[in-house]
């Protein structure tokens, strides 16, 4: 049996993000049960040069929402990277899974072998689809999403393993 590239290239990345959503409201409880300001948490970083909670949730969307759309050959959505507060990357999220709900199985048949033109480190790259999801896409979607949860682990909020996965 093999594994389809909807399920790594949408189903995954909305499930994940699903436990993000759950992850964050929990992060904003935190906050307003212990009197701190939501914008401590969302401007953590885990060292002076990396980004932002805020900016890592805006990247896991951006990591979920391109590789699915350049897959199925449909434009990449466009959402501005201005949320101030838990509510707004709640919505950023929401709408990010949306888009991976417009996306069929069917619209991903051959594109393990389309080429995927994409902007990466100030230049243009070109991968073939299954190198570009499984070496490029999937770890920076993960990296940020860890990095995300990782920053609120850091910041006091009661959150473990079973968050991250969503199976509590």
């Amino acid at each position: 049996m093999s594994i389809s590239l909807h399920a790594l290239a949408v189903e995954a990345p909305k499930a994940r993000l699903a436990a993000l959503r759950a992850i964050l409201a929990k992060a904003e409880a935190h906050c307003a049960a212990r009197k701190i300001a939501p914008e401590a948490l969302l401007g953590m970083r885990l060292f002076p040069d990396m980004f932002t909670l805020t900016r890592q949730v805006q990247l896991a969307s951006d990591f979920a929402k391109g590789p699915a759309a350049r897959l199925a050959g449909v434009e990449v959505p466009a959402m501005p990277d201005v949320e101030t507060g838990f509510a707004d990357l709640a919505a950023r999220i929401a709408r990010t899974q949306a888009f991976l709900d417009t996306i069929s199985p069917a619209a991903l048949d051959g594109a393990e072998g389309r080429e995927i033109v994409f902007k990466a480190g100030g230049g243009e790259r070109r991968m073939q689809g299954e190198a570009y999801l499984v070496h490029y896409a999937a770890p920076n979607f993960y990296f940020h999403l860890v990095t995300a949860y990782d920053l609120l682990r850091h910041g006091g909020v009661e959150i473990g393993k079973r968050d991250f996965l969503g199976v509590v």
